[in-house]
């Protein structure tokens, strides 16, 4: 199963009204990031353990880590979680960045240094949403672990 057929399987898994949502949000973030490369994080370790929730990763960014080898990873990533929607956005250095620019623009959401939480689509301003994907997908900055 190649990437996108992944991701619509994920998708698909979801009740309503989570699906559509993140169908919606899945279109917006395509939108607000035109051609970038597509992941799907199933969540599992190499023992085939859930560790996580899936993830569907969006753009592509280089973490350097502290011994100097490095590893590709997506940039921005979408999940459900037992709440709602999980939008992660990866690789920027200013951990209050999110939270102070978007935060109290966003409606009701969690907002944290690389996390924005929500229960549904109506609770937000889906223009500020994007606007903070967009910014995430411009954030090409290097992070060492």
């Amino acid at each position: 199963m190649n990437v996108q057929e992944q991701i619509e399987k994920y998708i698909a898994s979801q009740p309503e009204p989570k699906r559509s949502e993140m169908k919606e949000v899945h279109q917006l973030i395509l939108q607000a990031l035109p051609g970038c490369k597509l992941w799907f994080e199933d969540g599992k370790n190499s023992e085939n353990k859930t560790v996580s929730n899936p993830n569907i990763g969006y753009g592509s960014y280089t973490i350097k880590y502290a011994d100097g080898s490095t590893r590709d990873f997506f940039q921005i990533g979408l999940s459900a979680n037992k709440t709602g929607i999980s939008i992660y956005i990866l690789g920027i250095k200013d951990k209050t960045y999110l939270a102070q620019t978007y935060g109290a623009k966003l409606g009701k959401a969690s907002v944290t240094g690389y996390c924005i939480k929500f229960k549904t689509l109506k609770d937000i301003n889906i223009d500020i949403l994007e606007a903070a994907v967009r910014y995430g997908g411009g954030a090409q900055n290097e992070n060492v672990k």
